[in-house]
């Protein structure tokens, strides 16, 4: 008489460590995938430093050489002497650094009372106010330029300064962070005397640093890399920003690849800088931004 057996019953930890085995796998992989797609997007970053640090004619050898074992640090040297690279990088500066601040205070202050304040209207003003998002600014490029000319504001720092002090992108992603505050936290508050103003000031803005990181951050790139408006208000070379600069320093050193690359790096440069030191709340301020708590 035969009996049938039947197959062993794997122990229950040889069962559990099959999918976390797996699950294991998978994020291994997912590591190479994103440590490729990296390489990817810092390969021309890298290309443009290494450039920099050569000469004309090893800029765009074949085969390229990624290695450089003698660096032209004199060209970094050079820019300055040929270029007003001071000038270009301080008027940068200063439009970045005014205009990211009043578009904080602005657009901040703003989307506390269109998240905490009801009045009449609020909704409404609210999505009038981002429905500017939809419109192009070619479409209204013309008559803002002839208002700013009546006000004899062209030619001047001070008019981009007045152009982009307020941005409904600000107010839209503050709002949107405000909203995650309860209403009774501000409601306490209000009911042990403190005003509007000073709800604001105490409570919203220490809980809203990653979102106004975030804003920060934005609205500096933003600003940093914007060439139309400049090239437009901006006539003198005195007030040109790094942008109109490095074009014209392009047009007039067609020829000098690795000083063109140099200019590019110092251009690049600060903004890496403020991105490394405010990433933190910048991923924080873009994750929570949005949820309502």
């Amino acid at each position: 008489m035969t009996t049938l057996l039947s197959p062993p019953v794997p122990a229950k930890a040889d069962v559990a460590s099959v999918p976390r085995r797996s699950s294991r796998w998978w994020r291994v992989i997912g590591y190479v995938a994103l440590g490729a797609a990296g390489i990817v997007v810092l390969l021309p970053f890298y290309w443009m430093v290494l450039s920099s640090l050569k000469t004309n004619n090893e800029v765009f050898t074949i085969p390229v050489r990624w290695i450089t074992t003698d660096p032209v640090w004199s060209n970094y040297a050079d820019i300055w002497s040929k270029s007003n690279m001071g000038a270009w990088l301080g008027n940068t500066v200063f439009l970045s650094a005014v205009v990211t601040l009043l578009q904080v205070a602005t657009g901040s202050f703003a989307a506390y009372g269109f998240a905490k304040v009801r009045f009449p209207g609020r909704d409404v003003l609210f999505l009038a106010y981002i429905g500017t998002l939809a419109v192009p600014w070619q479409s209204y490029m013309v008559p803002q330029f002839v208002m700013m000319t009546k006000l004899q504001l062209t030619d001047s720092l001070w008019s981009i300064v007045a152009l982009q002090a307020f941005g409904a992108l600000g107010v839209f992603m503050m709002k949107q962070f405000y909203e995650t505050i309860p209403d009774e936290l501000l409601d306490a508050a209000r009911i042990d005397g403190m005003s509007e103003y000073g709800i604001y000031r105490r409570i919203m803005l220490p809980l809203s640093v990653p979102a106004l990181a975030s804003l920060t951050l934005i609205t500096a790139v933003t600003t940093w890399n914007d060439y139309m408006g400049p090239l437009i208000y901006l006539r003198s070379p005195d007030l040109w920003t790094i942008q109109i600069g490095l074009k014209s320093f392009i047009s007039q050193y067609n020829a000098e690849y690795a000083l063109i690359m140099t200019g590019s790096v110092l251009s690049v440069l600060p903004i890496v800088v403020v991105f490394l030191l405010g990433q933190r709340y910048f991923v924080e301020g873009i994750a929570t931004t949005g949820l309502k708590g």
